[in-house]
């Protein structure tokens, strides 16, 4: 399973838990034996849609077509499109 704490424990070793998440490790934190939350590291946000996509295939999240592996095409070619289809959105 991982690491868990009851919420008294994970208020009393608080620094202990930190060392671990900063180790790269997960700590649960449980409530009567329930789990209640879960403390992780923060993992920085890939830079692109590509970086993003084979994270998530690194992670077994994601799994590739074999069929091809062209780039994403881009949908917006003009900046505000976003803004311009939710302003018609809401009309």
């Amino acid at each position: 399973m991982g690491i868990t704490y009851s919420t008294y424990e994970a208020k009393a070793r608080f620094a202990e838990v930190m060392r671990q998440v900063r180790e790269g490790k997960t700590v649960t934190v449980s409530y009567r034996g329930e789990p209640v939350a879960e403390i992780r590291p923060i993992q920085p946000e890939p830079a692109t849609i590509e970086q993003r996509l084979e994270d998530l295939e690194r992670r077994g999240v994601l799994v590739r077509s074999s069929l091809s592996r062209r780039p994403l095409p881009v949908v917006a070619r003009r900046a505000g499109a976003l803004d311009r289809f939710l302003t018609e959105r809401n009309r």
